[in-house]
Parts: structure tokens; sequence; C-alpha cells
């Protein structure tokens, strides 16, 4: 899923302090021509609206700089939220369009109710909830789904055995553990203590 979001270029000379008491918010837009970067604001409503869809290296934004004029599709790659206030105070963008596949990170999602939690007891452990992924940035899954529903107690699941979508490859070692279904807990409760008569 795409958002559009419109911004223009920064003024010369402009302190971003005085940019931010006038509603605007400062970024950057890297990767669109090598190593070059553009300065840009951002209307800040504009900014809260993009932060409720959007996350960091997951999100593909299609980014159009209205006075220049240039648009393309980009990555959010680094959000700078204000330590006190706790608003965003800095975002900057990568422009992903003609670089090939672009390395992001998807959260992964456990579906289903595995037959060693519901029957046996045990307790499913994950390890990991997010995981980097390699792939074009038209391809980046909002989420990878993982369904655990077949494991029973004592089964691990391993990254190469993750079902990924298609073009989407994992950057982890394909060995890495991501879910086990434990033996249950043993309670205090449970233990009956022994009698030496």
């Amino acid at each position: 899923m795409a958002l559009t979001v419109e911004c223009q270029k920064r003024p010369e000379g402009s302190k971003p302090r005085a940019l931010r008491r006038s509603g605007e918010i400062p970024a950057n837009l890297y990767g669109h021509k090598g190593t070059e970067s553009i300065s840009l604001t951002i209307n800040a409503k504009t900014v809260e609206r993009l932060l409720k869809k959007a996350s960091v290296n997951n999100t593909l934004i299609d980014l159009n700089i209205t006075d220049i004029p240039w648009r393309g599709k980009t990555l959010l790659r680094e959000l700078q939220i204000h330590p006190a206030k706790g608003t965003p105070y800095h975002l900057s963008f990568f422009a992903v369009a003609g670089h090939g596949d672009t390395t992001v990170e998807v959260r992964l999602r456990f579906v289903g109710n595995a037959v060693g939690v519901k029957q046996e007891g045990g307790v499913l452990d994950t390890v990991i909830t997010e995981l980097q992924v390699s792939c074009a940035p038209e391809n980046i899954p909002d989420v990878i789904e993982i369904d655990v529903s077949n494991m029973q107690i004592g089964d691990s699941l391993h990254i190469h055995e993750i079902v990924f979508p298609e073009g989407v490859t994992a950057l982890a070692e394909p060995d890495r553990l991501v879910a086990s279904v434990l033996p249950p807990q043993i309670n205090d409760d449970t233990v009956t203590e022994t009698v030496v008569s």
C-alpha cells in the first residue's frame, strides 16, 4: 500500500526551529540522484496523518515535491522524535525507484492456535517478531503471516521454513530460530512433596 505525501523544497537559510513553529517539519530526500540530497519541509498535519499509516523502513510512500517538481517512490528511512514533546521533528526519505531491490523490516504475524498449546498446555515462544527482507519496492508486504497451528511441544520453526511471498527474500541466517512450543510451565503448587517416613 503506497501513501502519497506532498512537500516543498526547504527555503535557503531557513531555520528548523522557525519552520517547526510555523507548522512545518524539516525533512530530507536521499537516493534520487546518487549521493545528492534535497532539503524539504512537510506540513505537520500531513506528517501526523502519514505516521498513523506508515512505519520506518516498511511503507512505500509516493513523495511529491511540488515546487521542483519531483515525484517518486520512497521509503521513510528515519524518523526523529522530540525527546520531551514526543512530536516528530525530522524525517528522512530514500528514493527507491531505479535502485532494484530494497531492504525493509517486515512484521511477522503468527496465526492459528498451535496443537501443543491448545491440547498439551504448552507455550508458544516467539523469538522474532520482525524480519529484515529484500524485495522490489512494489512487493513490500505489510506483514508476513506464519501458520503455527500444526506445531507441537518441542517443535521449532526456523527462517528457512517460512513461506515468503514471491520476490521476497529473508536477509537473516536461514537456521535462525523464529518460534518454538515450550512444555507447560511447572507451577510450585503442582509439585507434591515426598514425605520421608
